[in-house]
């Protein structure tokens, strides 16, 4: 079974990767093409965390936030291990450690993460992502929604 959620892990990675790559290779930095009135392509480098934080940081944040991402990898695969039969917890954490993974491979390779997807409404553009920060993001919501089914189950058993 934890092969199951390891290959979910590399599906992620795989997926944010390849569409790295397209983006990186038919944009130059900066560019945008708009697809909606409220979605475009864009490629960004994301030297810091979400939201560009520490992104003025000199440099350090890479290492800082590689070794954060290789030491909660390490945690996610070992509480895959433990926890493989609770569906969905697996499943968030396979999300999560699928997109750290390729943020990472980003971080060593680059020094920042590509961003490339731009959504804006109003004159008001949200922090350009990619696969593996929705990944991380779905990944979060799944752990939210499972800690509530969780307690919800638990209050009607007792």
């Amino acid at each position: 079974m934890l092969n199951r959620w390891l290959l979910l892990a590399v599906i992620v990675i795989v997926l944010d990767q390849t569409s790295k790559a397209a983006i990186t290779s038919h944009f130059v930095y900066g560019e945008s093409l708009a697809i909606t009135s409220f979605f475009n392509l864009v490629l960004a480098h994301n030297t810091g965390a979400a939201f560009s934080f520490l992104s003025e940081a000199g440099g350090l944040q890479r290492w800082l936030f590689s070794i954060i991402a290789v030491v909660a990898s390490a945690w996610i695969v070992w509480l895959l291990r433990k926890h493989q039969t609770e569906k969905l917890f697996s499943l968030a954490l396979a999300f999560i450690l699928g997109g750290a993974l390729g943020n990472l491979i980003d971080r060593i390779a680059y020094g920042y993460v590509v961003d490339f997807l731009d959504f804006h409404a109003a004159g008001y553009h949200f922090a350009a992502f990619n696969v593996a920060d929705s990944a991380i993001t779905c990944g979060a919501a799944l752990l939210i929604w499972d800690g509530i089914r969780g307690k919800k189950h638990a209050s009607t058993v007792s």
